[in-house]
């Protein structure tokens, strides 16, 4: 299968490269400084059971998706729609584009925006970009996916490349899911400079998580989402299961850029006024994070 990954960062290099190492055809569409590391040395998949250095295609332009049958779309939620219409001349009629995105309303923005199928996934990976194309995992790495035409076809795939994958028909409920640790976890990261491990050590830290957490599920009830799954366990679970990874706003920040909080915990505070529900917790993240990036611009 040809599988072009569109906006190959820490999330799209790594199941990308899975996908590569498993001998699949694919392309990674990223930015300069990754394409040039991989296209001399390869891509190196540091991950906790291998290092490995594999070979894949790599490209500055968005027409190397031209003739994938998946696209793994993996841009940062403010990009989704310049990213969408950068695609949109070069994408084949048939091909399906799976969001790897965080949020909850990306994949319903490349269906009003493109004619080809897309599917959302839920992804529970810890990695970074640690140097030009270096992917680093720290742990992780299941997908659910939303059931469409060639979502078995992509399962069988991911699994047969080491990547636990399953078929949702409540994938909506397994984004807000995600939402909620995303809330619970990226701006307290972000602020502090902290990796999840350290922060919940942090006074106070697991209460006003609590509180992050208790505004999510009001606003998710009121939308009338079913939120699969014990939260409070999920929750725990990232602090022991990625104690080492800093969250992608983290990230975002320590480098200077602009994070996707407005579809995290600004998501919440929207929607929250929208339903006339009460989001303090989530408006002060929010508001901090904007700050921080404010004065880093």
């Amino acid at each position: 299968m040809k599988v072009a990954v569109m906006g190959a960062g820490a999330v799209g290099c790594y199941y990308g490269g899975m996908l590569a190492r498993a001998g699949h055809e694919v392309v990674l569409i990223a930015r300069p400084q990754h394409v040039e590391a991989i296209e001399r040395e390869g891509l190196r998949l540091d991950t906790q059971q291998f290092d490995e250095r594999v070979a894949v295609a790599a490209s500055t332009q968005a027409s190397a998706v031209k003739g994938a049958q998946l696209v793994l779309f993996c841009v940062k939620s403010t990009d989704t729609e310049s990213a969408a219409r950068a695609l949109e001349p070069h994408l084949e009629r048939d091909a399906l584009l799976l969001s790897l995105q965080n949020g909850v309303e990306n994949a319903a923005r490349l269906r009003e925006m493109l004619p080809q199928e897309a599917a959302a996934a839920v992804v529970y990976v810890a990695s970074e970009m640690a140097a030009p194309g270096h992917i680093r995992h720290h742990g992780r790495g299941e997908l659910v996916i939303e059931p469409s035409t060639r979502s078995e076809d992509v399962a069988r795939a991911f699994i047969e490349a080491g990547v636990p994958t399953e078929i949702s028909d409540n994938v909506r409920g397994a984004l807000w899911a995600k939402l909620v640790l995303n809330c619970a976890y990226n701006a307290l990261s972000a602020i502090t400079q902290l990796p999840y491990g350290k922060l919940v050590q942090g006074e106070g830290v697991t209460r006003t998580m609590r509180d992050v957490v208790d505004e999510c599920l009001a606003v998710a009830k009121a939308e009338g989402v079913t939120i699969p799954g014990n939260v409070d366990v999920a929750v725990s679970r990232i602090a022991e299961t990625m104690p080492n990874q800093y969250s992608s706003t983290a990230q975002d920040l320590a480098r200077g850029k602009l994070s996707e909080i407005d579809h995290l915990n600004g998501l919440i505070l929207r929607r929250g006024e929208a339903l006339g529900v009460p989001t303090p917790a989530n408006r002060v993240l929010h508001t901090l994070v904007r700050l921080i990036e404010s004065k880093a611009s």
